[in-house]
């Protein structure tokens, strides 16, 4: 699947969009915090059952997302904790926004889509969790069939169109499909490392 994420853009793009955002006076811990103030906003719409402008605004703060690592990058302001920052931000607004849907549905009884809310929350955690961990073991664990960009899009989507039942079901199953993925990943590259091979 495709992947939006700041590095990979070209550099054509990517360089002149991060200069423009340094004219702003931003800074790229401030992008974040943007980011997460609409990811919290488009939460409370979606609990209120304003899907399509919670999918727009979920949308806005997730393409912020892009713009922290652009302008860090643009300014020389890369730091360790702005990366942690970012990653501990992107958590929280994936969590809100799904939270905000739980709500909805929980609080009309709707049961199927309560427990698939659940089931794509915790997956996509456990995607996140299972590459935190691997790179702590000092392994390289990036691909995946379903990581946050895709599952953020596909969000999106869903919510913009009122799809969510059908939504739901695929971010339950291809999120959970991930973490298996990976940890299947982790599993060869363990291997490898002890036996020698690639």
């Amino acid at each position: 699947m495709f992947s939006l994420t700041p590095r990979s853009l070209p550099s054509r793009i990517a360089e002149p969009l991060g200069r423009a955002l340094a004219k702003t006076g931003l800074t790229p811990n401030m992008i974040t915090a943007l980011g997460l103030a609409g990811a919290l906003g488009a939460s409370v719409l979606i609990a209120r059952g304003q899907f399509l402008a919670g999918g727009v605004l979920m949308l806005a703060a997730a393409a912020l997302d892009m713009m922290d690592g652009l302008l860090a990058r643009a300014t020389g302001r890369a730091t360790t904790f702005g990366g942690i920052f970012d990653s501990l931000a992107d958590r929280l607004s994936e969590a809100a926004v799904l939270a905000g849907v739980l709500f909805y549905f929980s609080s009309r009884g709707e049961r199927e889509e309560t427990i698939l809310v659940f089931v794509a929350m915790v997956g996509s955690l456990l995607v996140s969790y299972v590459r935190a961990r691997a790179e702590a073991a000092g392994l390289q664990l990036r691909d995946g069939i379903f990581t946050r960009p895709e599952r953020v899009i596909v969000l999106g989507i869903g919510l913009i169109i009122d799809q969510m039942r059908i939504v739901l079901w695929i971010l339950a199953v291809l999120a959970n499909l991930t973490v298996l993925e990976r940890l299947v990943a982790v599993w060869r590259q363990l291997r490898g490392r002890e036996t020698g091979e690639p």
